[in-house]
């Protein structure tokens, strides 16, 4: 599952950041915002036109992201990074 598709409110784990091409600037800068392996992660809001930018939390922190940045980041179970 990407970030993109996850219900909000519901906490996910980050399992990967996608690189769409070499020196990949978006996937580098997601990555250095925190959506790094391990990190717990949930939507928290939408936005009112075509539910976009998404309000994120990872770690303690707050983004507003657009939908093709959050389907770079993908998720996995919770129980798989314990």
């Amino acid at each position: 599952m990407h970030l993109s598709e996850l219900p909000k409110r519901q906490p996910a784990v980050v399992e990967a950041v996608e690189d769409r091409g070499p020196n990949d600037p978006v996937a580098r800068r997601l990555r250095e915002l925190g959506f790094v392996y391990g990190e717990d992660v949930e939507v928290v809001a939408a936005g009112p036109l075509g539910a976009e930018p998404l309000l994120v939390q990872v770690g303690f922190t707050r983004f507003a992201l657009r939908r093709v940045e959050a389907a770079r980041v993908r998720l996995c179970n919770a129980k798989a990074v314990a």
